[in-house]
């Protein structure tokens, strides 16, 4: 007992020296006694085999340390933020750089247009030369039949003066002899000498213009005048105008669509393919692939191998079964078309057909349609002389008593073989033509 006294003792001095020697003050009498009871109450021999637990840390010393680990997600903030406005600094750049494009492209669309437009100008101002060089051609070739012309008539005018100054000179000297009181024997010795009276000329009625000549001048500048309007207002038209094919789908059992889809045969037997819901089954109809849905758009249909036929557009709702007037183009409120049928041309709408004004003597070869979907406007031409066949529109006369100031669905292309004439042959062949090239 004597020896672990000691022991502790020996401890406790060797404790207090480590604290002397660390720089801390010695403990007072009374830490002394109650650090001596403590040591006595806890020997040192059962602390030795465990681990040395740390002092519990105060509330305020844990705060402390909260704070101290605060700075690296204050760090991570910070970097994100970073990172963030680098990236919306970049976007900003680009988007800078995007509307610097834009406006240079709309610069460069200015300038491309008034390049466009001085392309055009020089072309119409190239046929206004050569029309002009026509004009002076033609104007030439008159002003050189009416020198020609003149050249004769002076000729003729010039005979007949002669003529005239030759008489003129026999009336003088008939006069002077009769003044003298010349005898009966020279008097008539003076009427021998008179001249015989001159007759025109038969020749003399060729001298003129030649007005046949001219006439067929004035005939071939007219048909050129009227082509040429013709042609620069088809030209328009075709501006508008995209590639138009066959959906097979709709088409009616009897009719063949060879493989580019734009022409059609009436084949007279049914095909062995099964039926589509958007077949038609009992009118021998078909309509296009493509739909209108806004702007204008053009196309032609070549119907010179047809003896009677139908060319129009209509509504996706027009109906495909059976055979009421649900079905057929120009009987319904959702088709518009034109139609040949015992050689008389019709525009027909809603049941109600009129006689198409423009057409000619002649058969006509391709059926022009033009679609102002916007406007709610449908023109049909004859594709050749570009006369108009039929307009419905807004302003559309009362025959057809409903008046579209807009379209409500998708239009198609749609075309129809009809029954011809008892002594006809049905018809066999129709057309899209292909418009990509002017």
């Amino acid at each position: 007992m004597a020896e672990k006294e000691s022991l502790s003792v020996g401890n406790e001095q060797s404790t207090m020296a480590q604290l002397v020697q660390s720089g801390l003050t010695a403990p007072s009498a009374g830490a002394h006694s109650v650090l001596q009871d403590r040591l006595s109450l806890t020997p040192l021999e059962s602390n030795r085999d465990r681990p040395v637990q740390p002092f519990p840390r105060s509330p305020r010393l844990q705060k402390k340390k909260t704070k101290a680990g605060r700075p690296s997600q204050v760090n991570k903030t910070v970097e994100q933020l970073s990172t963030q406005l680098e990236e919306l600094e970049a976007e900003r750049s680009k988007t800078e750089a995007h509307i610097q494009s834009l406006k240079k492209r709309n610069t460069d669309l200015s300038r491309t247009t008034e390049t466009m437009k001085q392309q055009v100008r020089e072309h119409y101002e190239k046929m206004r030369a050569v029309l002009k060089q026509d004009e002076h051609t033609v104007l030439d070739s008159l002003e050189l039949d009416l020198r020609r012309t003149r050249t004769k008539l002076d000729q003729v005018i010039k005979t007949w003066k002669q003529h005239q100054d030759q008489v003129t000179k026999s009336i003088s000297s008939i006069q002077k002899e009769w003044s003298k009181g010349s005898t009966a024997e020279e008097e008539g010795e003076g009427q021998s000498e008179n001249l015989s009276p001159k007759k025109p000329d038969a020749s003399e009625r060729e001298i003129r213009l030649n007005e046949e000549r001219f006439q067929r001048v004035l005939k071939t500048l007219f048909s050129i005048s009227k082509n040429l309007k013709a042609q620069l207002q088809r030209k328009t038209l075709l501006l508008d105008s995209s590639p138009v094919m066959i959906d097979r789908q709709t088409c009616h059992r009897q009719i063949t669509v060879t493989s580019e889809g734009r022409c059609m045969s009436f084949s007279g037997s049914d095909h062995s393919a099964p039926e589509h819901p958007l077949q038609f089954d009992k009118v021998c109809c078909a309509l296009g692939s493509s739909p209108v849905t806004a702007g204008q758009s053009y196309w032609e249909v070549d119907v010179r191998c047809c003896s009677a036929w139908a060319v129009g557009l209509a509504y996706t709702s027009l109906q495909r079964k059976g055979l009421d007037k649900g079905t057929k183009l120009g009987r319904n409120r959702n088709s518009w078309c034109v139609e040949l049928r015992n050689s008389i041309l019709s525009a027909w709408h809603n049941d109600r057909y009129m006689a198409c004004q423009g057409a000619r003597q002649t058969p006509l070869g391709k059926v022009g349609v033009w679609v102002n979907y916007d406007k709610g406007q449908v023109m049909f031409y004859d594709a050749d002389t570009m006369a108009v066949l039929q307009k419905f529109s807004a302003a559309v006369t009362p025959v057809f008593d409903r008046a579209h100031h807009q379209f409500t669905e998708p239009l198609y292309p749609a075309v129809r073989f009809l029954r011809p004439q008892q002594n006809q042959m049905w018809p066999s062949h129709m057309e899209l033509c292909h418009l990509n090239n002017l």
